[in-house]
């Protein structure tokens, strides 16, 4: 099976920097995009960003300046640098991940989610 593991969520004041880690584990072939999301209480679920397997990003509109988003695909790590925090960007972030799978010569391909970091921005 497969495991994302998020680490680097905290309290920060507003204007402060953190930088969240997600590492992929397990049966992995390969990964292609990885995002990361974040649910504010009483909200839906928002994408926040994506990195393709060749690095190319994109941002919602929330966050582009502020965070990047980053791989390192020899460790199967994701990781967003979050900038110029504000109270609005506090929520519980997620990673997702495509992962393919190869098992018994046969590649199966899911996507894959972190049980979340929280963040929480004062003002």
């Amino acid at each position: 099976q497969v495991q994302l593991v998020e680490s680097g969520g905290g309290l920060v004041q507003a204007g402060g920097s953190l930088r969240l880690s997600c590492a992929a584990s397990g049966s992995i072939f390969s990964i292609n995009a990885m995002r990361w999301y974040r649910q504010a209480p009483g909200k839906q679920r928002e994408l926040v960003a994506v990195i393709t397997s060749g690095g190319s990003t994109n941002y919602t509109d929330h966050v582009k300046g502020r965070f990047t988003i980053s791989r390192d695909n020899a460790q199967n790590t994701v990781y967003l640098q979050m900038n110029s925090l504000k109270p609005e960007d506090t929520a519980v972030y997620y990673c997702n991940a495509d992962v393919v799978r190869l098992v018994m010569a046969t590649k199966f391909s899911g996507a894959y989610w972190g049980q979340g970091t929280q963040v929480t921005v004062s003002s």
